[in-house]
């Protein structure tokens, strides 16, 4: 059959981009097949937990409570009725000409396609501080991940660090939750927060909403600290130093820590498919390139963080977008998308907004003493990344083949930003002429058994 009559349009991720993406082809007449890691769809942001979970929707998403359940319904329906294939518990760890490695539980499994939508998110951005790579260090995401999925705190006294909306948000779950939160330390002024205040003003009740949560952490939060090293023994973390607004210096005991600077855009697969990339100054991360509607090119669409850091609701939109592209790109007819279009420069607005309130702490990474780890998973220090940017000439791959950075198990997704931000002070450019690192298959962890079954 041909492609104008069936083709095969596959959607990798199952959040709200994902979702509304699906509805809107399988509106148009076609069966979508959505793959996810997830055992039920919703994505991070809107994680459900298992079977016989007791804290409530309200409980577990706040505010966005409806729009969790809206899509959560939506997109069961739909697999329930039979109008697209769901692979749950599957993850897309390679793209090559016009075919996905899935690995799922049966194994590798090879699908192809005719189009591809790619909704895979955001990820945790992380910045390394002296003693990051201790026991009891986790993102901000993990520390969210277990309280929706689990319903625990991942310590007994926690302290939070790190810059965003995110930062507040599990601040302010972990406190509702009864945790013992001994600070929220966010490393942007309140002058530099205040710099964004005209992009946030564009979507006044979420920013409002923002400014209760912050409101409820009362004295645990610490605008403009400088961090300066996380202390552990041979269980863990014991306490994280710090300096704060004034420049005294504090200590404080905890046994858990999360981090996270906002997001990183998740952008592996857009890689291996072959999208173009550009440095983004704004948001100090590179990001694959589309048209405003989502169109890589080569029957490549991306919508959600995974190509703008636009949070849900933009996501939502993104997807719909992406979706409606691919319809009009297969001759199809496609919904009206000009109020989606004005919805998401409004999005684009307030992002922009958060990305100048809270920075990225280039200037905090770039003076990591020597001996501080910069890459967790090959243990490679700021010291070797520096003498790796000396004999490389500041390029990114290079750097990466002299010293290791970036080649463990989540191939540069916590260190490769760090690793450029110090690359760039030692060769004096700016971070977007040091490059990013190659995507490289597979992009998750497979075990070799994984391959043995494949199908």
């Amino acid at each position: 059959m041909s492609e104008a009559a069936s083709p095969r349009v596959v959607i990798v991720g199952a959040g709200p981009a994902g979702i509304r993406a699906a509805a809107t082809l399988v509106d148009a007449g076609l069966h979508p097949v959505v793959i996810d890691e997830g055992h039920r769809a919703g994505g991070q942001i809107y994680r459900r937990p298992p079977a016989g979970f007791v804290r409530t929707q309200k409980q577990l998403y706040g505010s966005e409570a409806a729009k969790a359940r809206a899509l959560h319904v939506l997109f069961d329906q739909l697999a329930e009725k039979g109008r697209l294939t769901h692979c749950a518990l599957s993850s897309v760890i390679a793209v090559h000409e016009g075919r996905l490695q899935l690995l799922g539980e049966g194994g590798v499994q090879v699908i192809g396609y005719d189009r591809l939508i790619l909704a895979t998110g955001a990820s945790d951005r992380v910045a390394p501080v002296r003693g990051w790579q201790s026991a009891g260090v986790y993102s901000l995401g993990a520390a969210q991940i277990a309280l929706k999925a689990q319903g625990v705190a991942l310590g007994r006294r926690i302290v939070l660090m790190g810059s965003g909306p995110l930062l507040t948000l599990v601040g302010a779950q972990l406190v509702k939750a009864g945790a013992d939160v001994a600070a929220v330390l966010d490393t942007s002024s309140w002058h530099q927060q205040a710099q964004g205040f005209r992009g946030l003003a564009g979507r006044p009740v979420v920013a409002l909403r923002g400014l209760v949560l912050r409101a409820r952490l009362g004295r645990l939060y610490h605008a403009g600290v400088a961090l300066d090293s996380i202390e552990a023994d041979e269980t863990g973390v014991t306490a994280l130093r710090w300096r704060d607004a004034r420049g005294r210096e504090r200590l404080t005991p905890c046994d858990m820590i999360g981090m996270g600077w906002h997001l990183r855009a998740e952008a592996h697969l857009a890689d291996l498919a072959g999208c173009a990339f550009s440095y983004d100054e704004q948001w100090r991360q590179w990001l694959p390139k589309t048209d405003e509607m989502g169109r890589a090119g080569n029957g490549v669409y991306l919508a959600g963080d995974g190509v703008r850091l636009l949070g849900a609701d933009g996501a939502e939109i993104a997807g719909r977008l992406a979706a409606a592209a691919c319809l009009a790109d297969l001759g199809r007819p496609a919904p009206s998308v000009s109020a989606d279009l004005r919805k998401l420069a409004r999005l684009e607005r307030f992002a922009r907004g958060l990305a100048c309130a809270f920075l990225w702490p280039a200037e905090m990474v770039r003076a990591l003493p020597d001996d501080a780890i910069v890459c967790r998973c090959e243990n490679v220090t700021a010291g070797a990344v520096r003498e790796g940017a000396d004999f490389g000439s500041g390029e990114a791959n290079r750097v990466k083949s002299l010293s290791r950075v970036g080649m463990g198990r989540c191939q540069g997704r916590y260190c490769q930003l760090a690793a450029v931000e110090l690359v760039a002070a030692q060769t004096g450019c700016a971070p977007g002429a040091v490059g990013r690192f190659r995507g490289q298959a597979p992009v998750r962890p497979a075990p070799i058994g994984a391959f043995l079954r494949e199908s």
